[in-house]
């Protein structure tokens, strides 16, 4: 059984949240009401990082623009976004990490509740293969505003690595590892042999502490 190497994506391998960023960008953009979509977005990035956010509401939120507009304009828009806004968010530690765990024989797999428009792309970038993501519905070439499956946050993470697995029969869970920022990955940091906090926020710090689990940061190269 091949080990998995499973990572958050924002605020772990980016200093950042692509979510969020996504959400500024549009508004920078002028293609979605300024001034409410940025109140709307920080107050669910504000509840996100307090553990009580509305997933569904939050896919609701984000997922709007992207049946508003053709999937021409919104491929555009997400090759700039990629370049001016995610590029220079790459935590500094975030590649070699992923090439140590490449030449282990690990598998590397992104899993994150941020939608797999925005993440597929950063996915790529970092040269990672296997991306789990939210999903946003897709059909006749446009995006239908709804939430497809089961949203990849919190317990669903663990959800969607259940059903990913199914069909990767040479891949488990035993002796994988899980790197994470977010309290609110702990249903999934609980299930791996090597669960690593990595820049964590102050409850995820305690909980690492408490546990025993390494804690670590990508923000500099030299962490690594």
């Amino acid at each position: 059984m091949v080990p998995l190497a499973l990572f958050d994506l924002d605020n772990t391998l980016l200093s950042g949240d692509s979510d969020f960023e996504w959400g500024r960008f549009l508004a920078d953009l002028g293609v979605v009401d300024g001034a409410r979509h940025r109140a709307r977005n920080e107050a669910f990035y504000d509840d996100y990082r307090a553990g009580r956010l509305d997933i569904l509401a939050f896919c609701r939120f984000a997922f709007e623009p992207l049946a508003r507009h053709p999937l021409s304009e919104l491929l555009a828009w997400r090759q700039q976004f990629v370049l001016e806004r995610i590029e220079p968010l790459i935590a500094p530690g975030a590649p070699d990490l992923l090439q140590k765990h490449r030449e282990a024989g690990h598998v590397p797999v992104i899993i994150t509740a941020t939608n797999r428009f925005v993440t597929e792309p950063i996915a790529e970038r970092l040269g990672v293969p296997h991306l789990l993501a939210t999903e946003p519905e897709f059909a006749g070439q446009r995006y239908t505003g709804e939430l497809a499956g089961v949203p990849c946050f919190q317990h669903g993470k663990v959800i969607r690595l259940q059903q990913w697995l199914e069909g990767q029969p040479d891949l488990g869970l035993a002796d994988s590892w899980f790197y994470s920022d977010s309290h609110n990955d702990l249903p999934l940091l609980e299930q791996v042999a090597h669960p690593v906090a990595v820049d964590p926020d102050e409850t995820l710090a305690e909980v690492a502490r408490q546990r025993g689990w390494p804690s670590i940061s990508l923000r500099d190269s030299a962490a690594v």
